[in-house]
């Protein structure tokens, strides 16, 4: 009577035990969950340290754009009215005066992102400059490799001979993107601009005039 009562409380404690520690066993959906969370948030503060590191001899988030001031010693030069009654000539070969920028990066983004948009875009172009081959699995390899997550990736895609895509650099509350084609020598990146808030959107971001 003695044996049984000891087997039928091992058995008990063993059953006790399992329950216990079920949750916790490989498989069990829980413990999945929690390490993809992690290799998140591990990944979202990698790029995170990124950003920071690119910027990290920028202006201070938020900071105005300062127009630039002429060179020392010299007044800005106001436009010369011709005198009454005198012909206009239009400038040789049909040029156009260029025109100041009414949106876009120049306009739209503040001291911090455009700095750091300038360093995006030639550390951006530099590595994808080295591709012989820039198809969509090799330009996410490179940025992935630059630090810009597969979450932060958007629009990339193969047309003939050029890879395009767009990086959301959104951070701090600015509104900083990237937009490039990768095509060999031809490649190119640009800064964009992108909602302060919502969603990325390759159809609503503002790009430099003429882009």
């Amino acid at each position: 009577m003695c044996r049984r009562r000891r087997t039928l409380a091992v058995t008990a404690l063993a059953a006790l035990t399992l329950a216990a520690c079920g949750s916790e066993q490989p498989g069990s959906p829980g413990v999945p969950t929690r390490a993809a969370d992690a290799v998140s948030a591990g990944k979202d503060a990698a790029f995170t340290r990124m950003l920071d590191e690119v910027a990290r001899e920028c202006p201070a988030p938020g900071a105005k754009r300062e127009t630039p001031a002429p060179p020392k010693g010299e007044a800005p030069t106001a436009p010369v009215e011709p005198p009454p009654g005198a012909t206009v000539e239009p400038p040789p070969g049909g040029a156009v005066e260029p025109v100041a920028p009414t949106a876009g990066p120049e306009v739209e983004l503040d001291a911090r992102d455009w700095c750091a948009g300038v360093r995006h875009e030639q550390r951006v172009a530099e590595a994808l400059l080295r591709l012989e081959q820039p198809d969509p699995a090799q330009v996410r390899k490179v940025l992935n490799g630059l630090g810009y997550t597969d979450e932060r990736i958007h629009g990339l895609k193969r047309s003939g001979a050029i890879t395009t895509f767009a990086v959301d650099l959104r951070d701090k509350g600015g509104r900083l993107c990237l937009e490039g084609t990768a095509h060999g020598e031809l490649t190119e990146v640009e800064m964009c601009v992108a909602p302060a808030q919502g969603a990325f959107d390759i159809a609503n971001i503002h790009r430099r005039p003429g882009v």
